[in-house]
């Protein structure tokens, strides 16, 4: 499974929508579950997921799919 389809499950899960609604550019206003509180429970399920920490002030920046990807490339998830 590769880590798009990783990220794809975890969103689609998180926010129960389903995953042919998310794509490699999907972007947080294109879902309306994809809400300031579906983005705090998404930011937890991806640190669960990946087994990674997330400082706060990175959730800001994390409102796409290719802002997902790219921070967990850069965090040892290529």
């Amino acid at each position: 499974m590769s880590i798009f389809d990783q990220v794809q499950t975890v969103i689609a899960t998180t926010l129960k929508v389903p995953p042919h609604k998310i794509t490699q550019g999907t972007r947080n206003e294109d879902i309306a579950e994809w809400d300031s509180m579906g983005h705090v429970n998404l930011m937890i399920a991806l640190e669960q997921a990946f087994d990674i920490f997330m400082d706060v002030e990175d959730f800001p920046n994390m409102v796409s799919v290719p802002a997902i990807l790219q921070y967990l490339a850069e965090h040892g998830h290529p």
